[in-house]
Order: structure tokens, then sequence, then C-alpha cells
């Protein structure tokens, strides 16, 4: 397959030696990712939703105080910020405000939509102080379309036509964000993953991630899929790479779906990343929400740096250190390779001086 050049299926820590060399150190790094999720609300109803479970709450952030922690986050080191979470982003009024002042304070910004709300007019605000986009579009035809996202078959074409008009606005204004696809491959829609990448081909997106199921403990759904046994599918892709467009396919991520297995025994990678609900709350872990256990603070009570260096958290970090039974986690879960890499740091095999 073509070169996973964004690292999708690996990941990024390697880039932030300094911030990872303080972590070592037992300082109180702060963190260089994070997600937030403007709004509650969501207009599809996936039928693989990994936080459904919360239940679509009518909630969203308030502006002027997101606003000041974003301006906040900026001076404590915040790198990045993917706008995403259990609603649907651009279901906020605000959403191309918020993107332009997360840039504004010096953070990355970046977004995982269904798409159907990023109307032209929406695109030319957020384009140009966006990093990358990646649309969660999980079948090739508006029929299949319509039963895994749970709303009207037409909303395929709309998020085909809107990206296909995004791609052309940043051409015209040599904008630089990266444009994407994302299918979630389960075994009613394999067959439309192919399809879907010649359209996502076709009206000029950058990739098409294909990644595995990634259910929560807590869903009322659970498909079986084995994806060793999908490898022609991964074969048949391969024929749509080419020097402007690449099928990222996540073999690896696949592999731990299909072997449900870890390397580390404790999840070290809670510092470098945190997760700011609907609701305001500042979570450890976006596997674990409404689990108290892993709940910081709120935005709407204290600044992010008291939340950070707050008792709360302390007590967070603790648990995870002494009670945290891994086995409840995601097999894919988005610091898996993060974890990884830090417990080979903290746990070296033998023979690490001959280099």
């Amino acid at each position: 397959m073509a070169k996973d050049k964004f690292r999708i299926d690996s990941h990024k820590l390697i880039f932030h030696p300094r911030r990872v060399a303080d972590y070592l150190e037992g300082k109180n790094v702060y963190p260089i990712y994070m997600e937030i999720s403007p709004v509650g609300s969501c207009n599809h109803r996936c039928i693989f939703c990994s936080v459904d479970f919360i239940g679509y709450q009518s909630r969203r952030l308030e502006t002027g105080v997101l606003l000041d922690r974003l301006d906040e986050l900026g001076r404590l080191g915040l790198k990045s910020v993917m706008y995403a979470g259990e609603g649907e982003p651009f279901l906020h009024k605000d959403m191309a405000l918020i993107a332009q002042r997360s840039k504004a304070a010096g953070i990355d910004v970046a977004f995982t939509t269904n798409g159907v709300l990023m109307k032209p007019e929406i695109a030319e605000k957020v384009l140009p102080v966006t990093e990358w986009i990646k649309v969660s579009c999980n079948a090739g035809t508006p029929e299949a379309y319509e039963k895994i996202h749970g709303t009207k078959a037409e909303d395929f074409e709309t998020v085909i036509e809107n990206f296909k008009v995004a791609n052309e606005l940043r051409k015209k204004n040599n904008w630089s964000c990266t444009l994407g696809f994302q299918i979630v491959m389960l075994p009613m829609n394999v067959d439309n993953v192919v399809p879907l990448a010649e359209r996502a081909r076709e009206i000029g997106m950058d990739y098409l991630v294909v990644k595995p199921y990634m259910p929560h403990r807590d869903n009322a759904h659970h498909f079986e899929i084995n994806y060793e046994s999908l490898e022609s599918v991964e074969k048949e892709l391969e024929r749509l790479n080419s020097d402007s467009f690449s099928v990222i396919y996540r073999a690896k991520a696949m592999q731990k779906w299909d072997r449900q297995e870890k390397t580390y025994d404790k999840c070290l990678a809670l510092p470098f990343w945190s997760y700011i609900d609907a609701g305001g709350k500042v979570w450890g872990c976006s596997v674990y929400l409404e689990d108290e256990n892993f709940l910081y603070g709120d935005i709407y009570e204290q600044t992010f740096e008291e939340i950070w260096e707050g008792e709360k958290r302390r007590k967070s970090l603790e648990y995870v250190k002494e009670n945290l039974d891994i086995s409840n986690c995601k097999y894919c879960c988005r610091m898996d390779e993060i974890n990884r890499y830090l417990w080979d740091l903290k746990i070296p095999p033998e023979h690490v001086n001959f280099i």
C-alpha cells in the first residue's frame, strides 16, 4: 500500500522529545493534543457509534468560555486540537469562529465530521485555519449510507458535493488543509470500501482511511468481523493509489482487533492528551467518559491550569497507575501505539545500549 505519511496507523509522540524527556523525569507535562466536543447532539445515528451510550445529549460548549480556555491552552503549550467528540462539531453555530481562535492561539486545528453541514460558506471560513479534515463516510452508495449512518440517503451525495467544492476552494486559494475520508469496515459495508475510495479519489480527496470497528464496552451494538480474512479488499484498493491519493489501510490496528492483545500492562499515555466534553468537563480518557475516576474538572468552574495541576487529576492518575484494568480498554484505542512506545522507554528490553 502507499506510504502512510501522516502516520495514522502509528503515532507521532516521537516528534516531541522534549515533552517526553520531561515526562520521563517525572515533571507534570501539559498535553500536546486535545479532543474537544463542541456539541453533544448529532444529526446522524451511525450503527457503530462508539459514544452512543452517552445518549446524544442536547448540550453545547459556551463560546466565550471555550475561547478563553483556548487562549490559555495555547499559552500552556497545547499543540493541536481535534473537534469531534460525542456529537457533530458543525452543529455548533460558532464552529468557524472557534477554529479561527484556536489557530490564533497557536494551536493546530483538525476536524472529524460527517460532512453534511460543511457547506461552502463554512468551508471558506475553516479551511484557511485548519490542518486536516477527516470525513466519517461509511458507505459507498446512498442506499448503504442511509442504513449505516441512520439518516436520509441523499446525505451521501450532499457530503460528496460539499467536499468536491472544498477541494476546489483550497486549490483556488492555495490553502494547505488536508482533506480525507474515513470508513469503519463492518460486515455490512465491506463491498462499499472500494466504491467509496473511487468516489473520494474522483473528487480530489488526499486519502481514504480504512479502519477497524472499535466498540466501547458500554455500546449495545457488537459486530463480529475478522480482518485477516479480508486481505483481498486491501489488495483491490492498491490500484487506486497515486501520487495525489492514498488508501491508508490500517492493517496494524486490524491485527490488534483480530488478536486482542496488548504489549504493556499500564496506560502511560494520559499526560500527553485530554478530552473536553460538550458539557465542559475535562477527562483523562474518552473511553471512560462518565467514569468519575477519569474526571479532572470543569472549564466553567476552573482554569485549565487549575484543573491540570489539581487534586482530582492527581488522584485520577494514581487510580490509573494502581487500579486500572487495561483489559477493559479498547484494543485499538487512540493511545495504544503511544503506550507501546512509552512502555519500551520506561521498561526497556536488554542490550539497549548497543545501538
